[in-house]
């Protein structure tokens, strides 16, 4: 049985200070390129959807990884496809640090990881700050 990795786009890039609210669709879009270039520690046959919400619509598919628009709430859309695919007896991961879409896609059998599991823990971190750094 095929398993299912449901990225949680918007709370996967707000997981990292590094400047991401500048360029929503840039940060799904860097995003997706790494889910593409590989997942630590997961099955060569698992599927992986990337939901995506707001600004960064419009991100595409790429080889690996399908990118899902929500059109309106991206945890609506992430429930409706872990119940989707645990109806059709899929497994299920979801990433997310979201505590209340955890529970909702765990009542469908989904297990969930953190935003760690796909996104790495050394990237910059950049202050509050909506300016640029200088010397960048």
């Amino acid at each position: 049985m095929r398993t299912v990795l449901i990225v949680d786009g918007a709370n996967v890039v707000g997981s990292v200070p590094d400047g991401w609210w500048r360029d929503r669709r840039g940060a799904a879009e860097r995003l997706r390129d790494t889910l593409a270039a590989g997942v630590v520690g997961r099955e060569d046959d698992e599927e992986i959807v990337l939901v995506v919400e707001g600004a960064a619509r419009g991100v595409g598919s790429v080889p690996g990884v399908r990118v899902e628009a929500a059109g309106g709430s991206g945890d609506d859309l992430i429930v409706e496809l872990a119940a989707a695919r645990a109806q059709d007896g899929c497994p299920v991961v979801v990433v997310t640090a979201d505590r209340e879409l955890r529970t909702r896609v765990r009542a469908y059998g989904a297990r969930c990881v953190g935003p760690r599991t796909v996104r790495p823990v050394d990237r910059p971190r950049v202050s509050g700050s909506t300016s640029p750094r200088r010397g960048s």
